[in-house]
């Protein structure tokens, strides 16, 4: 398939994503000349959606002080409807919706809802108080340096976030990471003509899109399955320090480890090693820029397959965003990879790219969407590697003062 036959596939699923995007919005009310569904129906979700702070679940936050206002602001349909409706806001929730760094914890104590600018504003900060649903799907076309061919592979990622309190100066992030990937190359193939797979074949796991060593006649059929599972954890500050001009800024940052599992379903998808690393989190979030870098290192200490090669993979994935409102900003969050296996001019590989993401309220739940393109401007020389990589990820999100046990 040659690039301009690539290109036009990805701008094809760029329309039809940012189609269906706007269908989303049009359907959820944001759009103008659309509204929200009745005040039944949203309480009917937030009984689905919020289960701890419904009667008869042993929930710290169970009490009748916490449940019937926040029950009560859900029903009205937060400030917004209410102040369409001509009803009379609580002063105490009018305060908080003016105040763009407002606790949500604090606001929900207090029975207020806090607006989608607060939420955007706290699943903008990786180590909030804040648990996450990351659904994302990327599109890679990987390049055979030395005949040219090109080819496409898929991958979808979860990533389940979520903090945990361990006093009131510390914080346990932890990241819950699995992979369903389809690569270009026939399992099948490689056994029938090698008896096992040469190199390591880190091609998927543990770092989706790292360079693969495989040789590039193998570049037929197709085998698709689940990846290798990670754990990342990251021990981080409650509270970020005020930095930048004039102290506008926050700046927060978090150290922990990783662990990558053997889970993969076919050996092209995974490593066959149990890994572990350490990993580190430094973060800028001013009042237009949000820029930043997500370190993991992955090495491998056990082994399920003896005869795999060794994993030592660092996957550096930095961030930089800009705001053009309280809910919509451009920029992107490439990763970078280091093979330090591999044979100088084939260890690196370092993409650059842009694009959208959006917040939007879904019923009661805040949604983000984004979509990302990345080009490798450094690629392997001599082994398979990424050329370009299409991104599109679904974000919910829900403050984490509604789960007692991560408090």
């Amino acid at each position: 398939m040659n690039s301009r036959i690539q290109t036009n596939i990805l701008l094809s699923v760029l329309f039809c994503l940012l189609f269906a995007a706007g269908q989303a919005l049009a359907d959820t009310g944001m759009m103008p000349g659309t509204q929200n569904d009745s005040a039944s129906s949203d309480l009917s979700l937030v009984e689905i959606l919020y289960p701890e702070v419904m009667p008869d679940n042993p929930n710290p936050f169970n009490s009748e002080a916490i449940r019937k206002p926040w029950l009560l602001a859900h029903a009205e349909g937060g400030s917004e409807a209410g102040e369409e409706e001509g009803e009379t806001m609580d002063p105490k929730c009018v305060a908080f919706a003016a105040d763009p760094e407002a606790d949500i914890g604090e606001i929900m104590h207090a029975g207020c809802q806090p607006t989608l600018a607060q939420m955007s504003a706290l699943m903008d900060n990786p180590l909030g108080n804040v648990a996450m649903l990351f659904t994302q799907f990327d599109v890679y076309v990987k390049k055979d340096p030395v005949t040219g061919r090109e080819d496409t592979q898929y991958n979808y990622m979860g990533i389940a976030q979520f903090p945990k309190k361990l006093n009131d100066n510390w914080n346990l992030i932890s990241r819950v990471i699995w992979n369903v990937g389809s690569v270009p190359l026939d399992q099948d193939k490689i056994d029938e003509d090698f008896g096992s797979l040469p190199g390591g074949g880190e091609l998927l796991p543990p770092i989706p899109g790292a360079p693969s060593p495989l040789p590039i006649d193998l570049f037929r059929g197709r085998t698709t399955g689940f990846g290798d599972m990670m754990y990342v954890a990251l021990f981080a500050p409650s509270s970020g320090n005020k930095c930048g001009k004039n102290k506008l800024a926050t700046c927060l940052w978090g150290l922990g480890f990783d662990l990558g599992l053997p889970t993969a379903t076919e050996d092209i998808l995974g490593s066959g090693k149990w890994t572990a690393g350490p990993s580190a989190l430094g973060v800028y979030i001013g009042p237009k820029w949000k820029v930043g870098a997500l370190a993991t290192h992955f090495k491998d200490f056990a082994s399920r397959d003896s005869d795999r090669a060794g994993v030592n993979i660092t996957n550096l994935q930095y961030l930089y965003y800009y705001s053009l409102s309280p809910t919509f900003s451009i920029g992107a969050a490439p990763n970078i990879i280091i093979n330090w296996d591999q044979t100088s001019g084939n260890k690196v590989t370092v993409p650059i790219g842009i694009g959208f993401n959006s917040t939007v309220n879904i019923g009661k739940v805040p949604v983000r969407f984004g979509a990302e393109l990345m080009y490798s401007v450094i690629a392997p020389d001599d082994v398979l590697g990424t050329k370009w990589d299409f991104r599109f990820y679904i974000i919910p999100a829900v403050p984490s003062a509604l789960f007692g046990w991560m408090q």
